[in-house]
């Protein structure tokens, strides 16, 4: 893998002084620069505080002219950082207009989805008590995570890292960095991608027959038929340029994610309770089964928490300086995001179990609902849970997909030197389409999956994080933030390897097995 230049953080000032050209880029908008702040003193000291008029009284003014110029101009950006022109042809830093408000839209896009359905099977495993527990801490953990990668994005003065990938490198080394984080990142872009184009067609089929009903056709589409409409629909999405255009999408997978979860939870709570319902955690006929069962339920929650791979790529939109770090409206934005995640996901987990107990289906709460009450629920009702199911698989699959498109066009620009054309940029996500939905037919049970590959992917949230604090911030050894960190990371490492070990005792044993979403 081939080492990218630091994007560049320092906004370009005004005539007279010096700029750099701008860069035209595939979408047709030039790479954004920061407009210059107004000249004025700063409270902040600079390499150059030593200018003061009265000091620069003896030089002519040509002199006095350029040197103001350049003191505030370092006031402005606070540190120098090195040009890098391919950051301005990328999908991911090609846009810098970023701001809190897209920061939450992609946040909750990424944080919220069909995972959250499965969270009372966990609860079904684990009782009450372990159950909101665990589900607490999880919650509370990834969001300290969270904020850590929010930090480390401008950790070292002058460079951004605007790419997990690249900020694993700057923590583990070169080799290491590339190893650690590029099969989990991919996973979790690509994987998901697949997966929700499984769970797409599936659910547009079900739409279709919802709303047709007995006057559907002899000869309807099969589910096939249905992956191939859903990937189609994604693909054309998928031609918006970059991170920033899809800020619109993110916002109506946002609100459909939330509004489907908070119309399960709610018409499951409001039906009447199936009989010989119990809130006893499930018994399995021996001690190890017990032992795995408890653990794939933990990685259940543990996987419901993802998003942290695209954390630094959403910072990587929004414009910084020195007096205004982008690190300021990310944390603002993703607060907003996780205080509506946690909306959804509690009253879900909770309301779920509570509605039907142990009797709750390995599908989720949404086979659950329509398994015991579909002839209580109204037909049109049924048909705009579907609609909402699909119009936030649409969105996901754009956000999640974005991070490949990114590898896609730096390896073309690293090789070629120069932007991919539209035709190529179109190619690329043609072609990244299409091998998702092969993969999905050939593989239609990858979504079982999700529960072993989410135990491998776990680090990326709970434990990567809290080991680059420790190596690039260095707090003190042997110091409370050193403790704490590594202790975390190492658990991080520990729980991923046995919610692994749970996620392949669940596929071997088919009556245990997790499907995320197949309603019936």
């Amino acid at each position: 893998m081939e080492e990218r230049p630091e994007t560049e953080l320092i906004s370009i000032p005004a005539t007279p002084r010096a700029s750099t050209p701008e860069i035209l880029t595939p979408s047709g908008q030039r790479s954004p620069r920061l407009a210059g702040s107004k000249e004025g003193k700063s409270s902040t000291w600079t390499p150059t505080s030593f200018i003061s008029p009265r000091f620069l009284s003896p030089i002519g003014t040509p002199m006095k002219r350029v040197l103001v110029n350049m003191k505030g101009y370092l006031e402005e950006v606070g540190h120098l950082t090195k040009l890098n022109p391919q950051d301005a042809w990328l999908p991911i830093t090609e846009s810098r207009n970023g701001n809190a408000h897209y920061a939450a839209f992609h946040n909750l896009n990424a944080g919220i989805g069909f995972q959250a359905l499965v969270l009372p099977v966990a609860f079904s495993f684990l009782g009450w008590s372990w159950g909101i527990i665990s589900l607490t801490i999880a919650y509370i953990w990834q969001l300290y995570t969270l904020w850590i990668l929010v930090q480390l994005h401008e950790a070292v003065p002058g460079k951004r890292y605007n790419r997990y990938v690249e900020l694993a490198q700057a923590a583990f080394g070169e080799r290491l960095g590339v190893w650690l984080a590029l099969f989990p990142t991919v996973y979790l872009s690509a994987g998901t991608a697949t997966a929700l184009i499984l769970i797409g067609g599936e659910t547009m089929k079900l739409f279709f027959e919802t709303v047709c009903g007995p006057l559907c056709s002899s000869n309807p589409l099969t589910t096939v038929e249905w992956y191939l409409v859903f990937t189609s629909l994604c693909i054309v999405l998928s031609q918006l340029p970059n991170l920033n255009s899809i800020a619109g999408l993110s916002l109506i997978g946002a609100v459909t994610a939330i509004t489907y979860c908070t119309m399960v939870w709610v018409l499951s709570v409001s039906q009447q309770r199936p009989p010989s319902i119990s809130y006893q955690p499930l018994s399995l006929p021996s001690f190890s089964a017990s032992i795995f069962s408890v653990l794939n339920a933990l990685g259940i929650i543990a996987f419901a928490f993802r998003g942290h791979n695209l954390a630094l790529e959403i910072q990587a939109t929004m414009p910084s300086t020195f007096k205004h770090p982008a690190h300021v409206p990310m944390w603002r934005g993703a607060k907003v995001a996780y205080i509506f995640i946690a909306m959804c996901l509690f009253p879900v987990a909770i309301g779920g179990f509570w509605a039907y107990g142990n009797l709750m289906p390995s599908g989720g709460i949404l086979n659950a609902l329509f398994g015991f009450h579909s002839h209580d629920i109204p037909r049109g009702l049924l048909a705009v849970t579907f609609l909402l199911v699909v119009f936030n698989c649409l969105s996901s699959f754009q956000i999640y997909s974005m991070p490949v498109f990114d590898s896609f066009e730096a390896g073309y620009t690293s090789r070629t030197n120069r932007p991919c054309s539209i035709w190529v940029r179109s190619g690329f996500r043609v072609f990244y389409g299409f091998v998702n939905f092969f993969i999905g037919v050939a593989l239609p049970f990858l979504a079982s999956l999700a529960g072993l590959l989410g135990g491998l992917t776990l680090p990326v949230t709970f434990a990567y994080p809290c080991f680059m604090w420790v190596l690039i911030k260095r707090p003190a050894k042997f110091s409370f933030n050193w403790y704490f960190n590594w202790t975390l990371g190492w658990l991080g490492i520990a729980f991923s390897l046995a919610f692994s070990l749970g996620g392949i005792w669940s596929m071997v044993n088919s009556g245990l097995k997790l499907k995320f979403f197949k309603p019936s």
